[in-house]
């Protein structure tokens, strides 16, 4: 199987770090419901292994995955020194669970500097606003981002779930490297951010790019494309992602190594004018 750098499609995050363009999620290396640790440590690090092999060197976490779980076993295997390594700042996680959104400035300072030390490096190349806070002004905790970047703790900002109009506040407060959005084929509600970050160079990293059980409301003309090509239907959702962008950085997470390398293939598939315009109706 070709790897990624075999594929040669890249993307430069902030206009100086180039990554594949196909990347890998870790969220899915954590214990069950994103909580704690995994049954099997081992078997994580032989996918984020696996994963480097097969040139992945995009790697995207978050600190409220474990909480702290994905960040560690990163630091565990490695990453760090091998591929650039995204994280996300900005949510705890409750006893049940639940996600909560925290957009304090300091708050996010403090976040940011215990990722550093989970992850085991002293500047962290993409550090991204989680979610913004309806509590706290999208500006205030953009300042505290952008803080980390002038001491060096970060080397490039990012932001989350968000619209075109708090794209453009955090931009007027510190320069924005990727946004990443829930996007796939079958859930395109922020085109509109996507144009902008087309517009400006900026990556648009999809979350929930296989779509999950979303993708049945097209499976019909997926299931079609997917034939046409010997593909599964999650490949087809991956290769339709790389080609609708230019500056798209899908991140499939897995906590299987098959998955992995199943996900790693979708780069290699070729869309036709034809299948595109069929699967973006």
């Amino acid at each position: 199987m070709d790897s990624l750098d075999d594929i040669g499609d890249t993307f430069d995050i902030g206009g100086d770090l180039p990554v594949n363009r196909l990347g890998f999620g870790a969220m899915r290396i954590t214990g069950s419901g994103i909580l704690g640790a995994p049954d099997d440590p081992a078997a994580a690090h032989r996918v984020l292994a696996r994963a480097r092999e097969l040139g992945v060197d995009f790697v995207d976490t978050a600190d409220a995955y474990g909480p702290g779980t994905s960040e560690r076993l990163l630091a565990e295997a490695d990453v760090p020194d091998d591929a650039v390594v995204a994280t996300k700042g900005g949510l705890l996680r409750s006893p049940d669970g639940n996600w909560l959104r925290h957009g304090d400035p300091e708050y996010l300072r403090n976040a940011a500097l215990c990722s550093l030390d989970r992850l085991g490096v002293d500047t962290i190349d993409l550090y991204q606003y989680h979610a913004p806070d309806p509590d706290v002004p999208i500006e205030e905790s953009m300042a505290a981002l952008a803080d980390l970047k002038d001491r060096g703790l970060v080397r490039h900002v990012g932001v989350s779930n968000v619209s075109v109009e708090q794209l453009e506040q955090a931009r007027d407060v510190v320069e924005i490297a990727t946004v990443q959005n829930e996007y796939n084929v079958a859930e395109r509600t922020h085109d509109d951010v996507l144009d902008v970050c087309e517009d400006e160079d900026i990556g648009f990293v999809p979350y929930f790019p296989l779509g999950g059980g979303s993708l049945d409301g097209t499976a019909t003309v997926i299931d079609d494309v997917a034939a046409a090509h010997d593909a599964t239907r999650q490949q087809v959702a991956l290769a339709w992602l790389l080609a609708r962008s230019p500056v798209i950085l899908p991140i499939p997470g897995t906590s299987s190594v098959d998955h992995l390398e199943s996900n790693v293939a979708a780069a290699a598939i070729d869309l036709t004018d034809d299948e595109m315009a069929r699967l973006s109706v």
